[in-house]
This record gives structure tokens, C-alpha cells and sequence, in this order.
């Protein structure tokens, strides 16, 4: 098979560098609690980033009960029973198939109105992974969304599956893990071949998560957390750093990172979210630990996530657009392949009160289309597009507004995408209220067809736009060359 993660060489010297195990793909995560944002919503958001020309489509799984089935990872051959029934779900995969089978699903809420966003790859320290290697045919990205999220039927039952797994099968790799319904969020973090822990997200804050083990105390006696079987004593026993007493460890301290490198790569993105949204603490980028969940100074709109997942430093002298001062990496880099904001709404009936907020390619020049979950199939045009530029897939048109913007940086953004995004983005979140109040009105049956025409006429709608869009970005693109000529010739 073609190899994913060849054409990541940044991300894999980045890896080797850290020496540490962790997965192909580098992200960062948004969590938003349900008293935290603007209308009582839970919101799980990431930017997947893999690289700079790879093809992601949206798809749906159909509910089904096929029976007990044994799943074979055909990327590194991890093997699991999965349960009879499956609930209907949505994902992100790669372009990319292997033998029918779906990879990197990253990224879908299924029949419970359970949203699951996996992964956000971290890294562990080396004498934690002596202490538990990580297992060669355990569960990794690629998988592990299909093998949780159609069987989940809660936020905290999805962690409690696949900690289930990751103890008894092993884990692949270092990974964060996000789970929510409309009552909570979860955060996990996979920290070595077995173990791992898991926070509630409080409900009236946030968080902003990079490459990086965040969850600090993990105190066992607490219900807003959980963890692996034995975890106090494998951190005693192998006197691991980050031990606190009987019932409590420092997760991070225990097995993460927090070097040279995170200091560069991981914990300036943290500053950079916390400085969008809750910009009343004045903090240094160079600060060594941030507080992991935070008040924001104001209620958090899906349209305040876009801004943070959208973010290169914008607006200050770190911005890679700009001077760039201190080459930090941002939150929006050019290896974005998608990104998402999974919203599940208490203030609407539960089958529309899924949304997948999705922007192909890069969201500082994308824009987010919300789409219902409850759903038959996808939009057509989110079906296709591979690792080769085309005219038709979502995937290509929004990739070729990034690359005809690129050289020129902020100028032809501010100029041409940013008054398109908020033409196109205000038309959506107008159509999402109306077809809102139109499906409140339709018998359940009929729903699930309903959101599903809603879904390919706002897809349509956005990549349309954007396709006349990289029209004029291509004729005001070919008019920054310098024309050296003598006038009076």
C-alpha cells in the first residue's frame, strides 16, 4: 500500500528529534463546555494535519446488525470483536482505502448523538515507554474511530470502551481522545502501551490542546475522572516522575514531555488560543506550563472556534505570515487536511441537534459547512479528491484558495478570501436556523432525507462560491509578479 506517512518528513524528523513514539499526524484541539459557549452546546473541535496535498471525504455509515464481527486493522494487523449492532455514524477518512477498508476515520457523531474526534498525537518520555512500550499490533489512529465511536452510546462510555482496549490489546501509539454528548466532554490521553486517563472538561470552561500530554492531577478518588487499572502503582513502581500519594498521580509529569522542543512546537499554539479567548490574563508565550482548562472572558461561538483554529499568530509579531519572531509553530498550518467542530445542541430536538461543523483543507482559507448527522448519505463532492489536484472534489477546490494564496500571505487573504468566508459563512448559519424550524416541522420519518438534501444544497452553495473565488484569486494572484518595462517604449 501506499505509505500515508511518507510525505510527512517535517512531522517525523519532529518525531525524532523528541525521541519518542507518536503518530503521523501533528493537530490541535478546542473544547468548549456546555456553560462555556454561546447557546448551552457542547463543542469538540481539531485541525487534522497530515500534509500539504491529501484528499479527505466525509462519509456515512448506516446503522446495521450484522452480528459480532472481527476487525483486522490492515495498516498494522490490531485485531478486535467488535459488537453486534452499530449505530449510524459519520467520519473523515483519508482518500485513500485499503482493501475497502476506511483509514483515519479522525472525526464523526453517530446515532446517540455522541461526537468522537481521535486523534491528537502526543508524545511519551522515554523511560516511561521502557516502563510500558507501546504495542507493535495495538490500536492506532487509523482505526480506532471505527472500532469506538458506532458503538458509544454516551461521552463516558466511549472512554470506557476504549480504555478497555487500550488495556487488554495494547495501544500503538500516544494519543488524545475526545468524546462528548450534550451533557459532557471527555479528554483522554493514551500515555503508554497500556495506560491512560481521562478529565471531564468542566462545564463552564475550555480548553486548547497541542502535541503534548496536558491532564495534570489525576486523583482516583474523583468522579470527573478516570483512568486505567493500576495506574498509581505501574507511576510508584517504576518511579516515574509526576507521583503524588496513594490515589493520585500527575499524568503529564509521569509520562509526557516538556522540553526545548514543546517549548517551540507545542505550547506556543496554548498561548495563542488562550489569547483569543480569554484575552483579559496577560501571559508570555514562552511560559512553561499553562493552566489546561480556562475561563473565556466571554461566552464561545462556533464562530470563535473557527477563529482559533484558524489562527497563525494573527495580529502579532509571531504571525508566520509575518516576521514571524521566534518560529513558533501556529494553531493553521499549510499540512491542515480538514478541520472540525463537533457540536451537539441541547436547545433543539435530539435528531437535529448534531452538527459537524467541517472546512476542508486549511480553515484560515477554507470555510466551515454545517452538517446534520442524522442523515443517508454525504454530499457527493465531499466523496471524492485523492493526493492529485481535480475540479470536483471539496477537498481540491478549498486546497487551491490555500496554494493561490500562499506566496503573497496576508495581502490576498484580507483582500479576497476573508470577504467571501464571511459572505459564505453568514448565507450557512442562516440556512442551518431556517432548516432548523423546517425539519421541527416534519414527521421523524422524514427527517433523516431532509437533512440530507439540506446538506448537499450547503455544500454546493459554499464550494461554488469559492470556485469563482480562485478565479479572481488566480487573476489577482498573476497581477503581484513585478513588470519591469520602460514606459516610453
Amino acid at each position: 500500500m501506499v505509505n500515508r506517512f511518507k510525505y510527512l518528513v517535517g512531522l517525523a524528523t519532529f518525531g525524532m528529534v523528541m525521541g519518542t513514539v507518536s503518530s503521523a499526524s501533528a493537530c490541535t484541539t478546542v473544547l468548549v463546555g456546555k456553560r462555556a459557549s454561546t447557546d448551552g452546546s457542547t463543542m469538540i473541535a481539531r485541525n487534522e494535519d497530515v500534509d500539504t496535498a491529501w484528499a479527505k471525504h466525509y462519509v456515512y455509515h448506516a446503522a446495521n446488525s450484522n452480528g459480532p464481527t472481527e476487525y483486522v486493522s490492515k495498516d498494522n494487523h490490531f485485531k478486535v470483536t467488535l459488537p453486534a449492532d452499530q449505530q449510524r455514524y459519520t467520519s473523515t477518512p483519508d482518500w485513500q482505502q485499503v482493501d475497502g477498508q476506511d483509514q483515519f476515520g479522525e472525526d464523526g457523531i453517530n446515532g446517540s448523538n455522541v461526537a468522537m474526534s481521535a486523534t491528537e498525537s502526543g508524545t511519551t518520555n522515554k523511560r516511561a515507554q521502557k516502563a510500558d512500550p507501546f504495542v507493535k499490533h495495538g490500536l492506532e489512529e487509523q482505526s480506532m474511530l471505527d472500532v469506538i465511536l458506532p458503538y458509544a452510546h454516551s461521552a463516558k462510555d466511549g472512554v470506557k470502551r476504549l480504555g478497555h482496549i487500550i488495556e487488554t490489546k495494547g495501544s500503538a501509539e500516544n494519543n488524545g481522545v475526545i468524546f462528548s454528548d450534550k451533557n459532557s466532554i471527555w479528554y483522554m490521553e493514551i500515555v503508554s502501551g497500556h495506560h491512560w486517563a481521562a478529565v471531564r472538561v468542566p462545564n463552564n470552561k475550555y480548553a486548547v490542546i497541542p502535541n503534548q500530554t496536558m491532564i495534570g492531577n489525576v486523583n482516583t478518588k474523583q468522579g470527573n475522572y478516570m483512568y486505567s487499572k493500576g495506574l498509581v502503582s505501574f507511576v510508584k513502581k517504576h518511579d516515574l516522575n509526576g507521583y503524588v500519594n496513594g490515589h493520585e498521580v500527575n499524568l503529564a509529569s509521569a509520562f509526557g514531555t516538556n522540553g526545548k522542543e514543546d517549548a517551540v512546537y507545542n505550547r506556543p499554539r496554548v498561548w495563542d488560543g488562550q489569547r483569543i479567548l480569554t484575552p483579559s490574563k496577560k501571559q508570555s508565550i514562552t511560559k512553561k506550563h499553562f493552566t489546561m482548562f480556562m475561563k473565556p472572558d466571554h461566552k464561545i461561538s462556533v464562530t470563535k472556534v473557527q477563529k482559533v483554529l484558524a489562527s497563525h499568530f494573527n495580529n502579532t509579531k509571531y504571525d508566520n505570515n509575518g516576521k514571524w519572531v521566534g518560529g513558533y509553530r501556529p494553531i493553521n498550518v499549510p499540512s491542515d487536511v480538514e478541520s472540525h467542530i463537533l457540536q451537539i445542541r441541547s436547545n433543539v430536538p435530539d435528531d437535529i441537534a448534531g452538527i459537524q461543523w467541517l472546512a476542508m483543507a486549511s480553515p484560515a482559507t477554507s470555510v466551515y459547512v454545517p452538517f446534520y448527522t442524522n442523515i443517508t448519505n454525504t454530499p457527493a463532492n465531499y466523496q471524492k479528491g485523492t493526493n492529485k489536484p481535480d475540479n470536483s472534489s471539496a477537498y481540491w477546490t478549498y486546497k487551491m484558495t490555500r496554494v493561490l494564496t500562499d506566496p503573497y500571505k496576508n495581502k490576498l487573504i484580507n483582500k479576497d478570501v476573508v470577504p467571501v468566508q464571511k459572505h459564505v459563512q453568514k448565507h450557512l448559519d442562516q440556512q442551518l436556523a431556517t432548516t432548523d424550524k423546517q425539519a421541527e416541522q416534519l414527521p421523524s420519518d422524514q427527517v433523516a432525507d431532509f437533512l440530507t438534501q439540506a446538506n448537499q444544497q450547503n455544500a454546493d452553495y459554499a464550494q461554488n462560491a469559492f470556485k469563482k473565488l480562485n478565479q479572481k484569486l488566480t487573476v489577482d494572484a498573476t497581477r503581484q509578479t513585478k513588470v519591469v518595462q520602460n514606459k516610453n517604449l
